[in-house]
């Protein structure tokens, strides 16, 4: 099962369909919602998707697969010490929420919508980007720059960065590269100095 699709109608498509998951819910969006939004017939968006559960599979997978490819290429680029890497992968996930914030929110808050055959087709993209967390986060326990269970650092350091969602404005005065910084700065009490 791959439900992305290279098509610019498709990935359009998506992008709205995110959007009113964002806004209504994936219970409360109906395919007649989805059609008026996309601006085509309820019996035409059978054309590009299978069926509702499909769509959400392809705004999930789309956000997933983006948050994967930013964090690996900030991690290809930002050299080799812990503290670097770490940085690097809060502010792809801060950078992950500012260009793909609706199939974020969606992939955070819709994932228990999914069924059963979506969940196994995207627990691979999933368990790469967490991959990615742990192993960073390995190397900064190791290199003695935090301290503590590396699966609740995890947990903690996504957690916080998942909530800005909530209360973050890209139009504000911080920038994703400010709230990396201070992220990492909480973490690591020594970089302060």
């Amino acid at each position: 099962m791959n439900v992305v699709n290279e098509s610019p109608r498709r990935k359009e498509l998506t992008r709205i369909a995110a959007q009113l998951f964002v806004q209504e819910g994936f219970d409360r969006t109906t395919v007649r919602m989805l059609a008026r939004e996309m601006g085509i017939k309820s019996g035409s968006l059978f054309h590009h998707f299978d069926d509702k559960q499909e769509i959400l599979c392809a705004v999930i997978e789309e956000g997933t697969h983006n948050a994967l490819t930013l964090a690996q290429a900030a991690l290809a680029t930002c050299g080799e010490s812990a503290e670097a890497r770490l940085h690097a992968m809060a502010r792809a996930h801060l950078e992950t929420l500012l260009t793909d914030r609706n199939a974020h929110v969606v992939a955070l808050y819709e994932w228990r919508r999914l069924d059963e055959g979506a969940r196994q087709h995207l627990g691979h993209l999933r368990d790469a980007y967490e991959a990615l967390w742990q192993e960073v986060i390995g190397d900064a326990l190791e290199a003695g720059l935090i301290r503590g269970d590396r699966f609740l650092i995890s947990r903690f350091v996504l957690g916080a960065l998942n909530w800005t969602v909530r209360w973050y404005d890209p139009e504000g005065p911080r920038s994703p590269e400010d709230l990396a910084h201070e992220l990492i700065a909480m973490l690591t009490p020594q970089g302060r100095a």
